[in-house]
């Protein structure tokens, strides 16, 4: 089998498993973040009294990562609306895969699709005329050097 799928499916079998353990009932989601160096972070949202100050799912799991100096390789963030409901698939907000892009353009992310689909696509697919593309390649090199 494809090593990419086996990651994602590894993926998507670890957050659904965490949903459940963290949110036993209600609404729940949480992100997998895979790594060059084969780490699967995971990463849930904060819980707060001011919207203005919350961040995304997928945020707390890039944090890990830039942490242990580790190149992100996958993102997929996963939620339902309670215990009886459907897990579902959200791609990454905007503010997210510009957060991601530090990593390259060729990190994979899940994406919302029609059923709910298992799909990963990469950043430069999601985002085909993205602003860096304003730039020469060379200046923005080392924005995305990881190990």
């Amino acid at each position: 089998m494809n090593k990419n799928i086996d990651i994602e499916q590894e993926m998507y079998k670890r957050a659904v498993e965490f949903i459940k353990q963290r949110y036993p009932v209600g609404w729940g989601g949480a992100a997998v973040i895979h790594t060059h160096k084969d780490k699967y972070l995971i990463s849930v949202a904060l819980e707060v009294c001011n919207a203005s100050v919350e961040v995304c799912i997928e945020t707390g799991a890039m944090c890990e990562a830039e942490k242990y100096n580790e190149k992100v390789t996958h993102c997929l963030c996963v939620v339902r609306d309670d215990e009886r409901s459907p897990f579902k698939i959200l791609s990454p907000c905007g503010v997210c895969q510009e957060r991601l892009r530090y990593w390259g353009e060729d990190v994979k992310v899940a994406v919302t699709t029609k059923y709910d689909k298992l799909k990963f696509v990469c950043l430069k697919e999601l985002q085909p005329y993205h602003w860096t593309g304003a730039y020469p390649k060379e200046e923005l090199e080392h924005y995305s050097e990881r190990d």
